[in-house]
């Protein structure tokens, strides 16, 4: 004989958990940060193979990264603006050799 239907929960009614929660069988997502560690330690491996790199090494190349990042970013801004005219140093060392 097949099993009576179950009658449908009450408005209102609250449904019993499941799984005890808990702090351990939660899982927490990581916030993500860029880094470039990676491409440097590859870079790195290319140049010196049997060196390695600590964690705070890996921190302070990271940090030049980024800095030299966010200088060419600004200096990139400066040069779209229209009206702009910055040359670059290599352009003005190659027309004063050929003033001469």
């Amino acid at each position: 004989m097949p099993d009576a239907p179950k009658p449908a929960p009450k408005k209102g009614a609250k449904k019993a958990p499941s799984k005890p929660t808990s702090k351990s069988s939660k899982k927490r997502k990581r916030s993500r940060k860029e880094s470039c560690a990676i491409y440097i330690y590859k870079v790195m491996k290319q140049v010196h193979p049997d060196t390695g790199i600590s964690s705070k090494a890996m921190t302070v190349m990271n940090s030049f990264v980024n800095d030299i990042f966010e200088r060419i970013a600004e200096d990139s801004i400066v040069l779209q603006q229209p009206g702009c005219v910055r040359h670059s140093p290599s352009k003005s060392v190659k027309m004063t050799q050929n003033n001469e």
